[in-house]
């Protein structure tokens, strides 16, 4: 058995946040989906569109590509909701989480479309690339492997909170 790489570690981590993405909105409806708990809680479908959108704008940012969001067939989509192509999700206010309303074989293609990009990047990364420079508007400047760790952690964290109201919801039925 050969020794595992850098690369190898977040390759496996970029595909936990596709499993869990996957199971999060497997077998619900659109209507479940845009649930919220109450009224100012974030919905499943909001989440995991927002967990992509992070993943699409920062793995695209960290290695100078054009994010996943802003190719054509996407722009109908961000058309629809109102919502820009550079729009992350970060910031919205509840009305703007209300109008993320999407069937789960939308959200999963377009995670998937992310997530295949992410990996044809990530997979080519070696120690040697962690310490590179990435955003210099922080102090101290963050670095590939900073940013990739903190990518994965934030959307393992939405993928997380997604599955809880996923939990929740089945309760209810």
């Amino acid at each position: 058995m050969g020794s595992m790489r850098t690369s190898d570690l977040l390759v496996d981590g970029f595909g936990r946040i596709r499993e869990e993405v996957h199971g999060a909105v497997a077998g619900l409806s659109t209507g479940q989906l845009a649930e919220r708990l109450d009224s100012d809680a974030n919905s499943i479908a909001w989440l995991c569109w927002h967990l992509t959108r992070v993943q699409d704008d920062h793995a695209a940012d960290a290695f100078g590509v054009s994010q996943v969001w802003q190719q054509p067939q996407w722009a109908e989509w961000s058309e629809r909701f109102g919502l820009s192509t550079l729009d992350t999700g970060y910031g919205h206010s509840s009305r703007q989480v209300a109008h993320v309303r999407a069937p789960g074989s939308l959200l999963t293609s377009y995670y998937d479309a992310v997530h295949e990009q992410t990996i044809s990047l990530v997979s080519k990364v070696a120690d040697d690339d962690l310490d590179r420079i990435v955003d210099t508007r922080w102090d101290p400047p963050v670095s590939l492997g900073v940013r990739l760790i903190s990518v994965i952690s934030d959307c393992l964290q939405h993928a997380g909170q997604a599955a809880f109201i996923r939990g929740i919801l089945q309760r209810r039925r």
